[in-house]
């Protein structure tokens, strides 16, 4: 018998997101465990070229978009682009796993 496993990473949405005329009903982040200090030192650089600061990235919006394109191989504007109440789901997950 098969189990099913929570994935604490998997953004489930409450509607289909259309981007590029491809309909997604979910996102998983759980290739954020594989992320390197590399990656987030390249994250906290294009944070920084697109004109955002803050005091801790791993804080905002912005930097959640950034860290989950990296760990989906997904462009940043996918993030972007996401329904609000994904984007603070999104947000809610990245600071989780640093916070963690």
């Amino acid at each position: 018998m098969k189990t099913t496993q929570s994935n604490e990473f998997l953004i489930t949405f409450k509607k289909p997101f259309i981007f590029e005329q491809v309909e997604h009903k979910d996102v998983d982040l759980s290739g954020i465990e594989n992320l390197t200090t590399g990656d987030l030192i390249r994250a906290d650089g294009q944070f920084g070229e697109i004109g955002q600061f803050a005091v801790m990235n791993e804080m905002t919006t912005g930097y959640a978009c950034i860290v989950a394109a990296q760990a989906t191989n997904k462009p940043v504007e996918f993030f972007q682009q996401l329904p609000a109440v994904e984007g603070v789901k999104l947000k809610r997950i990245v600071m989780g796993f640093f916070n963690s």
